[in-house]
C-alpha cells in the first residue's frame, strides 16, 4: 500500500470529510510538483552555474471541486522561471 492508500483508509475509518482529505492530498502533490519542478529548472544542464538560484516563494490560492488550495509558488533569482504546471489556473 502506499502512503495515499493508507491515508486515505485512515480517512474512511475515522468518517473525516473525504474532501478535506482530496483537498490537503493535492495541495502537498501540487507544492511538490512545483518545487521539482523548479529544481529541475535550475539544474539542468544550461541552468547549471549561471548564477541563478531560489528566491522564496509567491503564495497563491484558488478554488478546487475540494475546497480552497493553497500553493507556494517558488521564485528564481533572475526572474526567469515560469510554471508549466499553473499556466491555466486562474488564482484568487
Amino acid at each position: 500500500m502506499t502512503q495515499f492508500t493508507t491515508e486515505l483508509l485512515n480517512f474512511l475509518t475515522q468518517k473525516s470529510d473525504i474532501d478535506e482529505f482530496f483537498r490537503s492530498s493535492l495541495e502537498t502533490a501540487m507544492n511538490d510538483l512545483l518545487q521539482a519542478e523548479l529544481s529541475s529548472f535550475l539544474y539542468e544542464k544550461a541552468g547549471y552555474h549561471t548564477g541563478n538560484s531560489r528566491n522564496g516563494t509567491d503564495y497563491r490560492r484558488f478554488e478546487t471541486k475540494y475546497g480552497k488550495v493553497n500553493l507556494m509558488i517558488p521564485r528564481d533569482c533572475k526572474c526567469l522561471y515560469s510554471s508549466n504546471s499553473c499556466q491555466s489556473i486562474h488564482f484568487d
